[in-house]
């Protein structure tokens, strides 16, 4: 009997991984069918294999949209913001879980009713215009440091449990400063962390549209979710074209998480056991 109830238990989980990759991956392999066929085909018969296969329709898209400007874009925003929000958070984290900075309580208050509440836009939109932030570069990445900082903060605070306070006396005691400790033996320790805290920063930067139609006004600092919006204004009714773009914005985190997945899995899944 026992064993009939965990061979039930192993083929309903089985069951259920299975189900989820469908579920999951039928709209990406549509997306990628859809990309390679000819108008013609999408029109008349869409659920079927591409034949022949149309690889024009990237390049199409590609030099349609003006995606090369969209792209540096988006690499700049997305490293600039991700690489300060995750620095931030470490050196924030680090001092308030240690203690070792008054008020660390008050610090860590803050920042955990900071993840929760909303981001006020007209708000942030009026501080922009009186710091001179509006519509730069730099004003857009400063702007999305919030996101990654929070969430780091609470997943960095509960990893650092797991370092004893010893390595931090013996460091201290071997001369070893502030900044050489943390980027030399903190950083190491914690790289499953920095993954996932890294790859959920950047998602939220790569695929924001609401910042680049509030905060930038000049087509030449759009991101590429914001020169989609536009190409699909344009171009509504070519839907392979639509379907290229959709997924040549896509392409950089599909390859980032299928690289980075071993850690992005061990840090998601030792920061649910530690917070």
């Amino acid at each position: 009997m026992r064993h009939r109830v965990l061979n039930f238990s192993v083929g309903a989980f089985v069951f259920t991984l299975l189900f989820c990759a469908v579920f999951y991956l039928a709209p990406l392999v549509y997306l990628v069918m859809v990309a390679l066929q000819s108008s013609r085909q999408f029109l008349t018969n869409p659920l079927t294999f591409p034949h022949p296969i149309v690889w024009q329709n990237f390049v199409n898209a590609w030099r349609d949209a003006t995606m090369g400007v969209y792209y540096t874009n988006s690499i700049i925003y997305t490293l600039g913001a991700t690489v300060l929000s995750v620095a931030c958070a470490v050196f924030l984290a680090f001092p308030v879980e240690r203690r070792y900075v008054r008020g660390w309580n008050a610090i860590y208050l803050s920042m955990v009713l900071g993840f929760f509440l909303p981001i006020g836009i007209i708000p942030l939109f009026i501080e922009s215009q009186m710091l001179h932030l509006y519509n730069n570069r730099i004003g857009y990445i400063l702007l999305h440091v919030q996101g990654g900082l929070t969430l780091g903060f609470i997943f960095f605070v509960a990893y650092f449990k797991t370092i004893p306070r010893e390595l931090d006396e013996s460091a201290a005691l071997d001369g070893c400063g502030y900044i050489r400790y943390i980027l030399q033996i903190i950083l190491p320790l914690i790289r499953p962390a920095l993954a996932t805290v890294g790859i959920y920063a950047a998602v939220a930067v790569w695929n924001d549209l609401i910042g680049p139609v509030v905060f930038l006004a000049n087509n030449s600092l759009f991101p590429l979710t914001r020169g989609l919006f536009t190409f699909y204004g344009s171009y509504q009714s070519e839907w392979t074209l639509l379907a290229a773009g959709i997924f040549i914005v896509a392409f950089p985190l599909i390859v980032a998480f299928i690289l980075l997945q071993r850690n992005f899995i061990e840090g998601s899944l030792s920061g649910s056991l530690k917070l």
